[in-house]
């Protein structure tokens, strides 16, 4: 279990480091042009690491439903989504939706067995630690600003370098 874990502290990292250099990319191209960067170079590093560890095995792709496959569009609307998210909202404050959002929709998939999953029974106390998530985000993002104190947000500059 710790193990486990430590992994998913480690993707956690990624994720928001990831939407970091995502967003200083989209800050010089497109929306599609850092999708495509990202999800190409993912690609390349992907195909790189599977054939040193599992060689052939990498091609193994027998018994997979079809409807698996999709998983590469979705992430790209992943991408999509997030460089966008953070372009409008700021990095924090895109993670914490996106983090919630994620738990809300396991909970749901989970305690309705949905997509082959294990139906795992829902209670009151997944709901709740949810909202307190929910609320976790409320306090950080509108919390502790004394009225009229606001600091001054930072212009966002486009693609050309001018503020938008």
């Amino acid at each position: 279990m710790l193990a486990g874990i430590l992994l998913a502290l480690i993707a956690g990292s990624f994720v928001a480091l990831q939407n970091i250099f995502n967003s200083k990319v989209n800050q010089h191209t497109g929306s599609w042009s850092t999708t495509t960067l990202v999800l190409g170079m993912g690609f390349i590093a992907s195909l790189i690491i599977s054939l040193i560890v599992e060689g052939k095995g990498t091609f193994a792709l027998q018994n997979m439903q079809p409807w698996y496959w999709i998983s590469g569009m979705i992430g790209v609307g992943v991408v999509i989504c997030l460089v966008q998210g953070v372009k409008l909202l700021g990095p924090t404050f895109a993670i914490s939706i996106v983090m919630t959002s994620q738990l809300a929709f396991a909970l749901l998939w989970d305690s309705m067995g949905w997509l082959g999953l294990e139906k795992v029974p829902f209670n009151f106390n997944q709901f709740l630690g949810v909202l307190v998530i929910v609320g976790g985000i409320i306090v950080f993002k509108f919390g502790g600003k004394a009225k009229g104190t606001e600091a001054a947000q930072a212009p966002v500059l486009g693609r050309t370098g001018t503020q938008e």
